[in-house]
């Protein structure tokens, strides 16, 4: 069977702590609230497009521990296609300690473990070749940006959409490029644009339009998201709601962005899909609680 979108990134379970306030160093704060749950940003989004109807899979690889289970557990709650995600019988599965505040802010730490060792001949090249999209997000190791970019070269009929968060936006633009340049479309946040170009968001997406993406979606927290493809651009308003946690809300961002493209919609109405999608997790806690179902898009 033939997917809409196979996410391919780092598989993590999230411990999260409620804090009064995020600190910096020297200074104290308190814990109100603990919670641990599966996540990882492609992970994430994957589960979004699941929960909305769209045909999905997975590339990624976690170990034979409990960190593992649970993440198997809850991508076959979610009847994500999980055939060739990678178990290895050595090391641990990835983590991140997050740290939320009364705002819903956060700090994030990862621990990737076995997330840093998957190979290149462990993945099923037919698998990635059977979709419409292939989503990608980023690793903390070089290990495996190598083995993405060396899959996006394979790549021809296959849409790319990325994802890359700060971790490879920090990179040098030449590493990048190459992914850059096979995207179909890219999910920078406004920060990371910054990062990466060094310019605003309307002239960073010029730059990554002009490096051979066709389609670029900024997102820009609570002043909603900025999509274009060169030719069309729209600054679209965030829903207002009450926030109670931002974990994960890019990621949900991207899930109704990428179902606007799986079922055809106008760029518009996709960046109005994302900022809707995005809106409904960031009033729960955790990266995947608040992601809604097919119905909720009545709301839209």
């Amino acid at each position: 069977m033939k997917m809409d979108v196979v996410g391919f990134g780092a598989l993590n379970v999230d411990r999260l702590y409620r804090v009064k306030r995020i600190v910096g160093a020297g200074e104290e704060s308190f814990i109100t609230h603990y919670d641990e749950t599966p996540g990882g940003s492609a992970a994430n989004t994957i589960v979004g497009l699941a929960r909305l109807g769209i045909k999905v899979g997975y590339i990624g690889k976690v170990a034979n521990d409990k960190e593992g289970e649970i993440q198997l557990k809850s991508l076959r709650k979610e009847k994500i296609d999980i055939t060739n995600l990678i178990i290895s019988e050595e090391g641990r599965s990835g983590t991140v300690i997050g740290f939320v505040d009364e705002n819903g802010e956060r700090a994030l730490y990862v621990n990737p473990g076995v997330n840093d060792t998957i190979k290149f001949e462990e993945i099923d090249k037919a698998y990635v070749r059977n979709t419409e999209f292939l989503h990608l997000t980023s690793f903390v190791g070089e290990k495996p940006f190598k083995v993405q970019k060396k899959i996006v070269k394979t790549l021809s009929e296959v849409k790319l959409s990325f994802d890359p968060g700060e971790l490879y936006m920090r990179k040098d633009f030449t590493a990048l490029k190459p992914i850059i340049k096979k995207s179909y479309v890219l999910f920078p946040n406004e920060r990371e644009l910054k990062i990466l170009t060094g310019k605003d968001f309307e002239t960073g997406s010029k730059i990554l339009l002009k490096s051979g993406a066709r389609f670029v979606a900024v997102k820009l927290g609570k002043k909603g998201c900025y999509v274009t493809d060169g030719r069309e651009k729209y600054l679209i308003d965030a829903y207002n709601v009450k926030v109670v946690d931002t974990t994960g809300a890019g990621d949900a961002y991207c899930a109704g962005f990428l179902y606007g493209l799986v079922t055809g919609k106008d760029l518009y109405t996709c960046g109005r899909l994302g900022n809707f999608i995005a809106s409904r997790k960031i009033q729960k806690k955790g990266s995947r609680e608040g992601l809604p179902t097919c119905s909720a898009l009545r709301e839209t």
